[in-house]
């Protein structure tokens, strides 16, 4: 995602947002209990896990898209009891994309093969005009072969983005016929014991950071 004067405004927003603990820009739910704007927290003292820890958790998105076999794919139903990643973006996005995707897959590569088989990696296209199913597969093959990768109607992805907190805008074709798709670059991470969203990693999130809590996600340690 280019760095513009607009993604730079965005990305200033949301870290000024996190280092006061602001509601992030969407409702989520608690427990059942009712809907009110998510807040996180900077380490918990008593979490294990070195992202940023949700003091509210989000529902996953109840979102159907196509995945790279070019079949129907249920988010919430496919991938329901199991820890699971979920990133927005695109593939020709120039930096934050392949470099949160490719930390991500350097790190599951990491786990054990049992470890693996238990955290879903899920990429969302923000271009679905041109990230057809063969193009997305392609491009998340180079990082892990056994990531998820989702493409279809716009209008669902930023619906299910902005249930999330994270704000995607229509992509723009520039003069130079590139195209750039503005978009919040969080990593969600969903515990498999409520499938709710606990864990947010922002972008430029190390690799090491990956490393140290997928294994936690792997077993469903709570957050």
């Amino acid at each position: 995602m280019p760095r513009t004067p607009r993604t730079a405004r965005l990305a200033g927003a949301a870290a000024v947002a996190l280092a006061a603990a602001l509601a992030l820009t969407a409702c989520g739910s608690d427990g059942g209990s009712g809907t009110g704007p998510a807040k996180v927290t900077r380490q918990k003292a008593d979490s294990p896990y070195q992202g940023t820890v949700l003091s509210k958790n989000f529902e996953k998105p109840d979102l159907q898209l196509t995945d790279t076999s070019g079949k129907p794919y249920d988010l919430r139903q496919q991938t329901a009891g199991k820890a699971t990643l979920l990133f927005f973006g695109y593939t020709s996005c120039p930096d934050v994309c392949p470099t949160t995707m490719g930390d991500v897959g350097v790190a599951m590569k990491k786990l054990s093969a049992e470890e693996r088989q238990k955290v879903n990696v899920v990429f969302v296209s923000t271009d679905p005009q041109r990230d057809t199913p063969q193009v997305l597969r392609t491009w998340l093959d180079s990082m892990g072969s056994d990531f998820i990768g989702l493409t279809g109607d716009l209008a669902k992805v930023k619906t299910a983005a902005k249930s999330l907190g994270i704000l995607i805008e229509d992509p723009v074709t520039n003069a130079d016929g590139t195209v750039t798709s503005t978009h919040g670059a969080q990593v969600l991470a969903f515990l498999p014991a409520d499938d709710k969203a606990h864990v947010l990693y922002l972008s430029g999130t190390e690799e090491q950071v990956y490393e140290h809590d997928l294994p936690l996600l792997a077993r469903g340690v709570a957050a």
